[in-house]
């Protein structure tokens, strides 16, 4: 299902929360005049947490309910961020002299720095911020030239489910193809550790077993192809290892039906070109041995 709408939706709670610091944020920044706005596409706005340099207009715009970005922070690998995404194109009007890339850079990162957020990479053309606030985690990136930039804003969120896996689906899937993909088992980004919202997930694969009491299975962990081959292959390995285990400890599989195996980004399902690819690889899955 596709959750991506170019008009805006309502705001959660928590971005209606940023609202209160444009005013601070914006001290940063002279507001463009009211002028300006009538050349933005319809539908669009300023994301709550930043104003525009002047002169500019919004050019392209989209608000996801859930999406993903990835940011850097101080290190070669990016780390992939979900939540409430916004992304805002800003092109500079016709006749305006535009301010350098750098000079956009600042405004930003200056403007994020004075609300107590930080600047976790900046190189070139672009800079990564983030700002944690009650609780919650604000990520910003900015990507500038002079006549266009683009701002990134993803309020970092745990997805509602709205799919989960039936051990009836799975075990259909099994006898057609001999294998399956399942997408809800959760770890946080370059870790094994199985985040508590899989318990659904793998109370079905224990039902599957249970239902098929002469199933055995290869346990099969995916990655993308961001970071270092033998580093996503050990990662993948880890995580298939933390489902068997898991599997086996708390809901009383037998050890022998399941074997764990790792093969990191050799087995895409999509392209690794674009996040939602990314995402679609980042996967376990079950194999019928």
């Amino acid at each position: 299902m596709d959750y991506r709408k170019k008009t805006p939706r309502k705001r959660t709670s928590l971005v209606t929360l940023l609202i209160c610091l444009v005013v601070t944020v914006g001290a940063f920044f002279v507001s463009a005049p009211s002028g300006y706005a009538q050349e933005d596409i319809p539908g669009s706005k300023d994301h709550p947490l930043f104003t525009r340099m002047p002169g500019y207009y919004i050019a392209e715009y989209e608000e996801i309910e859930f999406g993903s970005h990835e940011f850097y922070v101080s290190a070669p690998n990016p780390i992939s961020v979900e939540g409430h995404k916004f992304t805002i194109v800003y092109r500079i009007k016709e006749g305006q002299t535009p301010p350098s890339s750098l000079q956009i850079i600042r405004n930003y990162t200056n403007a994020i720095k004075k609300i107590g957020g930080v600047v976790t990479e900046e190189s070139g053309y672009q800079a990564f911020m983030k700002l944690a606030i009650k609780g919650a985690e604000i990520w910003a990136a900015i990507y500038a030239d002079t006549d266009t930039y683009k701002l990134v804003v993803v309020a970092k969120q745990a997805m509602v489910q709205k799919v989960t896996a039936n051990a009836a689906v799975l075990a259909q899937d099994l006898k057609t193809t001999g294998h399956v993909a399942v997408y809800g088992i959760y770890f946080d980004t370059g870790k094994s550790e199985i985040k508590p919202e899989s318990e659904p997930t793998l109370a079905e694969i224990a039902k599957l077993l249970q239902q098929n009491p002469n199933l055995k299975l290869y346990v099969v962990g995916h990655t993308d192809n961001v970071g270092e081959l033998l580093y996503n292959m050990k990662l993948s390995q880890d995580r298939a290892g933390a489902v068997v285990n898991a599997l086996v400890f708390q809901y009383s599989v037998t050890a022998s039906r399941l074997v764990a195996r790792g093969t990191g980004p050799l087995a895409p399902v999509a392209s690794n070109k674009t996040e939602d690819g990314r995402a679609q690889n980042r996967r376990v899955e079950l194999v019928e041995q």
